[in-house]
């Protein structure tokens, strides 16, 4: 595997040494239970605590404002299912949503209208950026909440969400944002950006899976969704992962030292990849050319089964994606590429390329090479580079 590329960074991060570093203490000597009065649980409580500090500092919030969860599925799932829930008893039931977001972020919508929830999914421009207009012509006097993306994790356009909150508030309706793609690369301050509910998950910035956080601005905590035991402050139960948010906690300081330099040298490699890739014949661009994540990198081939071409490329040492990697079991086009009106056969073409702070010119040099050959393979074409 020494020639092996990895190139799906949307999809998972590697675990940053420092981070590893920062939660092995909690994982074999100051291994308490964070609820236990008893020493070894008053350093793991200790620690819990000073995470949740470390984080909110980053975000401008308060530390009574941040939730522990286990990832970004269930901080999406506790916001849009818990917000409904509570202020149901108000008659507020109804919510926005766009038709580009993630599938948690669907999916839960998808089961509160199971419930007799009215959803409102909006729909995005040629580039996959929702209206802040579309959004205030959406809002009912009984819309309990607004749930827009920061930016996509399919083609990384970046939504434009201080508006769309700055709308919502001018409404009083709540505002949330998964911003799970957005942590660590571009900047969050939940007050300025009139966010009330924020979604994260550490593992898409160097940090480890299965640790995520809710943001809940103070006046705005969403019903209960685990019940259990009295775990952060009762609003969600279960025993704390001490050792996860700490890694969090450092993981998410770490991205935004020098957030400005690394992402400049991040979006230069992925330049690179897409001036080699659209020369291929017969390729197309899906995304926002200029507000977008500095990674990623959305492409179609006609002609090409993106099934097919991942394996290929699988094969020649490099990974990436055709789509978000909790639909990569679907043999459907991504639903993301289809509401950017993207046609059928050609969304069922694309490559989601995602670099990262561990990529090299070196890589980028080689991914154009091995995707070109193998799209001409497919296309049963000769490549330049044979």
């Amino acid at each position: 595997m020494s020639s092996f590329i990895y190139a799906d960074n949307a999809a998972t991060t590697r675990i940053s040494d420092e981070v590893l570093e920062a939660m092995l203490p909690y994982l074999q000597e100051q291994y308490g239970n964070a609820s236990a009065l008893y020493r070894l649980g008053r350093t793991a409580h200790s620690a819990l605590e000073q995470s949740r500090r470390q984080i909110a500092e980053l975000l401008g919030a308060s530390p009574m404002e941040l939730f522990f969860t286990s990832g970004g599925t269930e901080s999406n799932n506790w916001a849009l299912k818990g917000t409904v829930h509570r202020l149901a008893r108000q008659g507020k039931r109804h919510i926005v949503t766009s038709a580009v977001e993630h599938h948690s972020v669907l999916h839960a919508a998808a089961a509160l209208e199971r419930e007799g929830v009215s959803v409102t999914y909006l729909p995005v421009d040629a580039v996959g950026r929702v209206s802040p207009q579309a959004v205030e012509s959406a809002l009912r006097p009984d819309t309990a909440l607004v749930s827009i993306m920061y930016a996509n994790n399919e083609i990384g356009t970046i939504q434009p969400v201080a508006e769309i909150g700055a709308v919502c508030h001018a409404h009083g309706v709540l505002f949330h944002t998964d911003a799970v793609q957005a942590a660590g690369t571009l900047p969050i301050r939940v007050k300025e950006q009139n966010i009330d509910l924020l979604s994260l998950s550490a593992h898409k910035f160097y940090g480890p899976k299965g640790v995520g956080l809710l943001y809940c601005r103070r006046d705005a905590y969403p019903a209960t969704l685990l019940d259990g035991g009295a775990q952060e402050r009762g609003h969600r139960a279960g025993t704390e992962n001490v050792a996860l948010a700490v890694g969090m906690a450092k993981a998410l300081e770490l991205a935004c030292q020098d957030r400005a330099a690394k992402n400049g040298a991040i979006a230069a490699l992925r330049d690179e990849v897409q001036e080699g890739l659209l020369r291929i014949h017969d390729s197309r661009l899906n995304g926002d050319p200029d507000h977008r994540l500095p990674g990623t990198l959305n492409v179609s081939f006609a002609g090409v089964d993106g099934q097919s071409l991942l394996f290929r490329l699988d094969l020649a040492g490099l990974a990436a994606s055709s789509g978000s990697a909790c639909a990569s079991g679907s043999l459907s086009p991504s639903h993301v590429l289809l509401a950017l009106g993207v046609p059928y056969e050609l969304a069922h073409g694309s490559l989601r390329i995602s670099l990262g702070k561990y990529n090299t010119k070196e890589d980028a040099s080689a991914i154009v090479r091995i995707v070109t050959d193998t799209v001409a393979e497919l296309r049963g074409e000769p490549s330049p580079y044979r």
